[in-house]
């Protein structure tokens, strides 16, 4: 099993020092991967409803780092550590400035991208941005993907799609990593699930929350179903990366039934329930140190790599 944690990108925690203190502990710790959140403004009210909460409403008090700077921050300053997107709205910028980006940090990484990738949920946030039809977002999103899937492989490239068309243009240097870098694709849904058979190199769902349990059998059935996808599409499920997204509870928090939440409770509960999903095809879990402060996220990374880890093998 691999690990990876979130850094911080909105709140008092998300400095400088704060961003980069995480982030060198977590590669120190031996853990694969760090990952970056996407949203760039927030309305000051709002109609569209959060998928992962049970009051359907964002915690956020409406600031937040931008992705692609944080991503450049982080690579800068560590040397193995995954830097992943998770997730990256896809409709919020210009998609060949985007396939640029990607491709220019992966350069300067030394290979380290992945770019995990959604369709959104936060209309007005569309509406700011001046982005593609909301109703539309999951095309645009299929075409931005095969977009940045030619100007990472093709020089000179030329495309014709519905949202979007160039001619004869040159967008290198190419990608570090071949034949680009890794491509995710966030969420659970039918569409979500389409999605990573057709364009994806992994699935990146989110899961042990209220409002979105994911709990070991219902994380097989969406297996069962993506491995389906997958081989009518021509493609190798073997070949998809799994990797979960999770909190960690202290286990005075229960589930909605009164019993355990997943990834809560002693060490040994928590080694537990990483062997379960392992056991079912994941291959990294993605944990949420955060706390309200640096020192206390890091004295919760540190806690998991010394009590947890050890019990189920460290990332590789």
């Amino acid at each position: 099993m691999r690990y990876g944690f979130y850094l911080p990108t909105r709140g008092p925690t998300a400095t400088r020092d704060g961003v980069l203190a995480l982030a060198r502990e977590g590669e120190r710790l031996g853990l694969h991967s760090a990952m970056i959140a996407d949203h760039i403004v927030f309305p000051v009210q709002s109609e569209s409803e959060y998928p992962y909460t049970l009051d359907r409403k964002h915690p956020s008090g409406g600031d937040a780092l931008e992705t692609f700077s944080i991503l450049g921050v982080v690579a800068g300053a560590t040397e193995r550590l995954r830097l992943v997107t998770s997730v990256l709205v896809l409709p919020y910028r210009n998609p060949v400035l985007t396939a640029k980006m990607v491709a220019s940090l992966d350069v300067l990484s030394g290979g380290r991208v992945t770019l995990g990738v959604g369709v959104g949920w936060l209309k007005e946030e569309f509406e700011a941005l001046d982005s593609p039809d909301f109703e539309r977002r999951g095309a645009v999103s299929d075409e931005w993907i095969a977009i940045f899937k030619q100007l990472w492989t093709q020089s000179p490239a030329s495309f014709t799609g519905e949202f979007y068309d160039y001619a004869d243009i040159r967008c290198e240097p190419f990608p570090l990593q071949k034949p680009h870098p890794p491509i995710w694709v966030g969420g659970h849904s039918r569409a979500a699930l389409r999605r990573t058979a057709k364009h994806a190199d992994g699935w990146h769902p989110v899961g042990a929350i209220a409002a979105s349990p994911l709990p070991p059998e219902e994380m097989r059935t969406h297996l069962a179903t993506l491995k389906r996808l997958t081989g009518e599409e021509g493609r190798d499920f073997s070949a998809l990366t799994i990797s979960y997204k999770a909190p960690l509870y202290d286990s005075s928090v229960p589930d909605r039934d009164g019993t355990r939440r997943s990834f809560s409770g002693s060490p040994e509960e928590i080694a537990s329930d990483i062997r379960a999903f392992a056991a079912i095809g994941v291959h990294e879990l993605i944990f949420d140190f955060r706390s309200e402060s640096i020192p206390a996220s890091i004295e919760r990374l540190q806690r998991f790599a010394a009590e947890v880890m050890p019990l189920v093998g460290r990332a590789r």
